[in-house]
């Protein structure tokens, strides 16, 4: 007697049900790793922080009270000329970068660029700007008298603003050293509001919508 091969047989998987099965597991993946990267990206201004404060490197709050003196007392090295790029990051609600691609220095001269900074976002939001340099020898010796990285920034609802930034190069740059890339992220910064921090009234307001 020949059995029916129907009986009592597993049904085959479906390859839709299999393929559903990859998709959502993908998709997880790809949701914990976006989550990630936006948690980090809030964690980054005060990790960097704490860092400053520890190396006393680069830090972002507090201004170099020196420098203005320093430019003042200091003679311009025209027998020498450094090549000063400047870039720019935006990330999450800011478009944002520099005015000039580049300019050439001279070592000890007072120098003022301009950065747009624009909020894409409908609602007022709070940023903070994250000073990087390359090479990494000539962060010293790159003298800020004035800059919107020095603490927060809060730009109204679609609002735009040009801050400048004011600087000498120290003419003890290493003779090795002839282009300094100055380099900013600008980064939204969660869970705080520039309005109970004293406000940086340098920036240029370019125009405010809704």
């Amino acid at each position: 007697m020949s059995r029916d091969p129907s009986v009592g047989s597993k049904p085959a998987p479906s390859a839709g049900g299999g393929a559903r099965t990859v998709n959502l597991r993908m998709f997880g993946k790809l949701l914990v790793v976006a989550v990630a990267m936006f948690g980090f990206g809030f964690l980054l201004v005060p990790l960097y922080d704490k860092i400053c404060e520890v190396t006393g490197v680069n830090s972002l709050t507090k201004v170099d009270r020196g420098a203005a003196e320093f430019a003042r007392n200091t003679q311009v090295d025209r027998s020498r000329t450094v090549v000063v790029e400047f870039d720019a990051n935006g990330r999450g609600a800011w478009k944002f970068r520099p005015e000039v691609g580049s300019l050439k220095v001279h070592p000890g001269e007072l120098v003022t660029v301009v950065y747009d900074l624009e909020n894409t976002r409908a609602v007022p939001t709070t940023g903070q700007a994250i000073p990087s340099y390359a090479p990494r020898v000539s962060a010293e010796y790159f003298r800020k008298i004035e800059c919107f990285c020095f603490q927060q920034q809060e730009l109204g609802a679609n609002e735009s603003r040009r801050f400048p930034v004011v600087f000498v190069v120290d003419p003890k740059l290493p003779k090795d050293v002839n282009t300094i890339t100055l380099s900013y992220t600008f980064f939204e910064v969660g869970g705080k509001s520039a309005a109970a921090q004293p406000r940086q009234d340098d920036g240029v307001r370019v125009g405010q919508g809704g």
